[in-house]
Order: C-alpha cells, then sequence, then structure tokens
C-alpha cells in the first residue's frame, strides 16, 4: 500500500507544482530528486515505484504533465508561445523543440487548431 501511496502523492505533487508554476506561485521546475525528496524517498525509490507501477520512468509523466498545461494555455489563453514556455520555466527558444518532439506538431499549429476561439484576457 506503501507503493501506491507514494505514486498517488508523485502525481498529486506534480499536478500541484504545474498549478504553482502556471499562477506564479513557483518559479522553478522541480526535478525528479527534488521530487523524491519532497516525498521522503531516495531518487532511485521513486523511479522503481512508478515504473513498476505504471511502465515508464516518472520523468514520462513529468512531461506529459507539463504538457496537458501547455496544451491548456494554448488552446484557452491568447498568453504567446514565449509566455508560456516562460510559465513553464522553459528558454523560449527551446520550448518550441521540446513541444514538437513530444506533441509531433509547433505549439503555434496546436493553438491554431485546437483553440476554443475564446481566449480570456491573460493575466500578468
Amino acid at each position: 500500500m506503501r507503493k501506491k501511496e507514494i505514486a498517488d502523492r508523485y502525481f498529486n505533487l506534480l499536478d500541484d507544482h504545474l498549478a504553482d508554476l502556471i499562477n506564479g506561485k513557483a518559479t522553478e521546475m522541480l526535478e525528479l530528486k527534488d521530487i523524491a525528496q519532497k516525498l521522503f524517498v531516495s531518487h532511485k525509490y521513486l523511479i522503481e515505484i512508478i515504473k513498476e507501477d505504471y511502465g515508464h520512468h516518472p520523468c514520462h509523466f513529468y512531461i506529459q504533465k507539463i504538457l496537458e498545461q501547455a496544451n491548456a494555455l494554448l488552446a484557452r489563453t491568447d498568453l504567446a508561445v514565449s509566455e508560456i514556455a516562460l510559465k513553464l520555466t522553459y528558454d523560449p527558444s527551446n520550448f518550441g523543440k521540446f513541444y514538437k518532439k513530444y506533441m509531433g506538431i509547433t505549439p503555434g499549429q496546436y493553438r491554431e487548431k485546437y483553440s476554443s476561439g475564446k481566449k480570456p484576457k491573460s493575466s500578468p
């Protein structure tokens, strides 16, 4: 049961941390070793648990959650791609490459394809 609890806490911490980044409450992306420390487990043990129970390295899920947040911002706000990159602590010049590597399209193409059309004003 402890492994399941640690895995659940890992995913909750990712969600909370990414929300804090988007809202400006956090300014730096946590590294996996930092997350493990917050969960009071070793980096190696966290990797073991997540891989065993979910079939992928914890970074796989971290990247997926980052992309989910980026997609939500692209579709629902008028923030420039560079602003989204900065909110997610990426260098804007590298964010497009990162995004395209995993999504297969550029952030601009995603926005064009999936934008709701009703973009609320972005907040600073």
